[in-house]
């Protein structure tokens, strides 16, 4: 396991760097927040996104992708989150992407596929019933009906599901079984409410009221969707991680320079040893969670592992991201004193 990009990473990670930060900086994302953009995110800074390449990442090129492996979204989504960018990308590319791709028929592919990498359709995944995915737990109750189906329920915290084309939609059958629809934006009986984060990103409830759809709307037929939709938690959830990991290494770069800058008693606060210490320790948590991040971004790439590893790998991710970044925020907001709070 690398603890370091390769060269096709390297300039994923370059390229995301300036494109970024020129424009999608932290800045843009507070403008989106104070004129309270319904999509969340800038249309047209996505569409540039798309003419990088990005929405083709991981795919085939039989679908319009770059087949550069998923390991290409690490160094992506490591730059998302020092700049708290905000895109469809995860919602749509992988999210929906990856559960179109692992769990869709050959013509299913064929048709969303190459759509989703250039951005003429925006899918959102409906999934939560709470505030966790359990495979055991979905808010979708789905009945044949002759020759299709119909699917009551409501599902919670859609990723950018407001102003989206449709939704990939899962719900249990009688017989227990998960399965997965393309549910277009205009059909009927569907009610979808924003929901309001602290981050102001776009959420959205959705609610389905004897939603009738034809039998083509199923994902892979009558294949169970258990696994792809644990496959797609799991791609997610190491982006995320990858978000987090590059959201703490900024703060901790924010926090470095502020030491070296600020002066008390004459001296750069940095020199002081208790402040030394404890960003040895932040420096230290950093590699750590850069390490959990990287394997888990080489199982979900891996041909041999197994389900148990790989769940094991981006649990591992997830949780050493989180924990280095809620540790480190809290000592960014101490280091920088009064101001820190700002």
């Amino acid at each position: 396991m690398s603890l370091v990009y390769n060269e096709e990473q390297q300039q994923l990670d370059d390229s995301a760097r300036d494109f970024l930060s020129a424009r999608c900086s932290v800045a843009e994302q507070r403008r989106l927040r104070d004129e309270q953009v319904a999509g969340g995110f800038n249309a047209s800074v996505w569409n540039e996104m798309l003419e990088l390449g990005w929405g083709g990442i991981a795919l085939p090129e039989q679908y319009g992708g770059l087949e550069f492996g998923f390991q290409g979204f690490a160094p992506v989504f490591d730059q998302i989150g020092r700049n708290l960018s905000a895109s469809p990308l995860l919602s749509s590319v992988v999210l929906c992407g990856t559960l179109i791709e692992s769990l869709g028929d050959e013509n299913q592919r064929t048709a969303v596929l190459p759509a989703l990498v250039t951005g003429e359709l925006r899918l959102s995944l409906a999934l939560h019933a709470q505030d966790r995915f359990r495979a055991d737990d979905v808010g979708v109750e789905v009945r044949a009906d002759g020759n299709g189906y119909l699917l009551s329920g409501e599902s919670l915290w859609v990723p950018d599901g407001h102003q989206a084309d449709g939704w990939l939609v899962a719900g249990r059958l009688p017989d227990g079984e998960l399965a997965v629809f393309h549910v277009p934006a205009d059909s009927d009986d569907v009610t979808l409410e924003p929901v309001k984060l602290l981050d102001s990103r776009n959420h959205a409830r959705l609610s389905l009221s004897n939603v009738r759809l034809a039998a083509s709307a199923r994902l892979g037929g009558a294949q169970d969707a258990t696994s792809a939709l644990e496959l797609t938690v799991d791609r997610g959830a190491a982006c995320l991680a990858a978000e987090l990991l590059g959201n703490a290494e900024n703060m901790f770069q924010m926090t470095l320079d502020y030491l070296k800058e600020r002066t008390q008693f004459g001296v750069p606060i940095g020199s002081f040893q208790a402040l030394q210490h404890r960003v040895s320790w932040m420096f230290v948590d950093l590699q750590l969670a850069r390490s959990a991040v990287m394997a888990a971004f080489e199982v979900l790439d891996s041909a041999t592992a197994d389900h148990c590893e790989r769940q094991q790998l981006v649990s591992l991710a997830k949780w050493k991201a989180g924990e280095a970044a809620h540790k480190i925020s809290a000592e960014a907001v101490q280091m920088h004193g009064g101001i820190g709070v700002t």
